[in-house]
C-alpha cells in the first residue's frame, strides 16, 4: 500500500482552498470558529509562632506536593488504538512545549474507554471523584457525560460536534460555564460535502444510508445537515441506527438492501469501530464516506474530516491557560483549522468505481 500526501493526523500544511471537484462548493478549510479548565492551589503561609527545625522542612515538602497540578484526560476510545497513541503523544508533547513536564511540575493521567455512553458515565464519575485541577475529555459523548458529573471542575473538551446546540456552552465566544475547548465540525456543510463526494464517485447515486449510534447527541445535527444537502443533490437519505457493535452486520445488510452508499455519522462509536465498519462496507460492496481517515486505511472508500491530532494540539493551550488562572467561561471555544480528504483506490477498484482524477488531486492521502 502506498500513500501520497500527509498521513492521517499528520497533515500540517496550510488548509486547502477551492472547491470539491465534481461537487458543489468549497471544502470547509478555514472555519468560523471548542477543550477542560482548572486552578492552581494557592500558596499557604506558615502559621505564626514557634516552629521546630524538624517540622519546618516537613511542612515545606507537603506544600510543594500540594501545589503540583493534576490533569486527567478521559479519551473516548481505547488507549491501545493507533489513533489514541498518536493523540496522547501529541497532548504530552504540546504540554511539554508549553513548559509542563509530567512528573516534575504537573501530573497527567490518560484514561481510555470503549466509547459507549454507559462506560463514559462511569468514567466521568470516577474522574470527578479524584478531584483533578483540570479535566480534558475527548469526543461529544464523553463531554456530555462529564457535564452531568460536574459543573464546578474546569473541563476542556476536544472534538465535540455542536457544543452550543447540545448545551455544553452558552455560546462559542463566551462559553459561560465550566467547559470550553475545540469543536469537531467547523460548519454544518461538512456532511453535505461528504454526500457530494459520494455523488462524484457514484454519479447515479439516489439513496444513501446514514449509519449512526443510537443515543449519540451528534445524530440530530448530522441528519438534518445531510437531509438539507441531499435535497439539492437529488438523494434520499435513510437513517440506520445501531445500539452497539454487535448490530453492525445487520445494519449493513439493511443498507445494502435499501441504499447504494453509506454515510457514517462521526462520533466515538464510529471511531472506536472504524475497522469493523470498513470491513463491512467491503464485504457488502457499499461505497462509504465518513470523517475518520483510519476507516479509509482499513478499507473504507473515502473520508473528509478534521485532523484529530491537530485538534489535540489546538486544545492543550486551554489547559495551560486554566492552570495559570484563566476561567473556562472566559475562553472562547475554537474550531478545527485543518481538514483532510482521504481516498482508497484499491477499495474503489474492488467496488468497480472510478474516483475522478480531480478528486485524487484534491486528496491529502491516496491509498493504493
Amino acid at each position: 500500500m502506498a500513500s501520497r500526501g500527509a498521513g492521517y493526523g499528520a497533515h500540517r500544511g496550510v488548509p486547502r482552498q477551492g472547491t470539491v471537484p465534481d461537487a458543489q462548493g468549497p471544502l470547509p478549510t478555514r472555519p468560523l470558529g471548542a477543550i477542560v479548565s482548572g486552578h492552581m492551589i494557592s500558596r499557604r503561609g506558615f502559621l505564626a509562632g514557634a516552629v521546630t527545625l524538624l517540622a519546618a522542612p516537613l511542612t515545606t515538602g507537603a506544600q510543594q506536593a500540594a501545589k503540583t497540578p493534576r490533569v486527567v484526560v478521559q479519551w473516548g476510545l481505547p488507549l491501545d488504538r493507533v489513533l489514541a497513541v498518536r493523540m496522547v503523544g501529541a497532548f504530552d508533547t504540546r504540554l511539554h512545549d508549553l513548559g509542563w513536564e509530567n512528573g516534575r511540575n504537573i501530573r497527567v493521567e490518560h484514561r481510555g474507554s470503549d466509547g459507549t455512553l454507559g462506560q463514559l458515565r462511569t468514567a466521568a464519575a470516577q474522574v470527578v471523584a479524584s478531584q483533578p485541577d483540570v479535566i480534558v475529555v475527548g469526543g461529544t459523548v464523553s463531554a456530555i457525560a462529564m457535564s452531568k458529573a460536574t459543573t464546578a471542575l474546569p473541563v476542556v473538551f476536544l472534538a465535540v460536534g455542536v457544543p452550543v446546540e447540545i448545551g455544553l456552552v452558552a455560546s462559542l465566544s463566551r462559553p459561560g460555564g465550566n467547559m470550553t475547548g475545540v469543536t469537531f465540525e467547523a460548519a454544518t456543510e461538512t456532511y453535505g460535502k461528504r454526500l457530494q463526494l459520494l455523488k462524484a464517485v457514484v454519479p447515479t447515486l439516489s439513496r444513501v444510508g446514514i449509519l449512526y449510534a443510537i443515543g449519540d447527541p451528534n445524530v440530530d445535527h448530522a441528519f438534518q445537515a445531510s437531509q438539507t444537502a441531499a435535497v439539492s443533490l437529488g438523494i434520499q437519505v435513510q437513517p440506520v441506527g445501531v445500539s452497539d457493535a454487535s448490530e453492525l452486520a445487520d445494519a449493513f445488510h439493511k443498507i445494502r438492501r435499501d441504499a447504494e452508499a453509506v454515510l457514517v455519522v462521526a462520533g466515538a462509536f464510529a471511531s472506536t469501530n472504524s475497522q469493523r465498519i470498513a470491513e463491512l462496507t467491503l464485504a457488502n460492496r457499499i461505497p462509504s464516506c465518513g470523517a475518520f481517515g483510519d476507516t479509509v486505511a482499513f478499507g473504507g472508500l473515502m473520508s473528509l474530516g478534521p485532523d484529530l491530532v491537530q485538534i489535540v494540539r489546538q486544545a492543550v493551550p486551554y489547559v495551560d491557560k486554566i492552570l495559570k488562572g484563566a476561567k473556562p467561561a472566559d475562553l472562547p471555544v475554537s474550531q478545527p483549522t485543518e481538514y483532510a480528504l482521504f481516498s482508497n483506490l484499491r477499495t474503489a477498484r474492488t467496488l468497480g468505481l472510478t474516483i475522478p482524477p480531480s478528486l485524487l488531486l484534491r486528496a491529502d492521502q491516496v491509498l493504493e
